[in-house]
């Protein structure tokens, strides 16, 4: 019985546009597939650019979030950010 030819991998690309691109090549590509491609790296460093946090909103805030949101273009989280970022430099204003 003829055993299944395995077909040639995808080439890795050179270089990602963003950590997430690289996060998406890699969630759909097996590393097992590339092992023969890879070598030891003692020159690696990398810098977190950002943090993300998670806050607890009530179910019916969120809901008003995202319809608002969705009319002004833009995701719950940018307008999220924008508004406390507003918030908190106006508080800073205030005695």
């Amino acid at each position: 019985m003829a055993g299944k030819k395995k077909e040639k991998p995808e080439p890795i690309p050179e270089s990602f546009a963003s950590p997430q691109e690289a996060g998406e090549f890699w969630d759909s590509h097996d590393l097992a597939d590339y092992w023969d491609q890879t070598e030891p790296r003692d020159d690696l460093s990398f810098r977190i650019k950002r943090r993300e946090y998670l806050v607890a909103v009530v179910a019916s805030v969120a809901r008003r979030l995202r319809i608002v949101a969705r009319q002004r273009g833009l995701s719950s989280e940018a307008l999220a950010n924008l508004w406390l970022k507003e918030r908190l430099q106006s508080l800073r204003k205030s005695p």
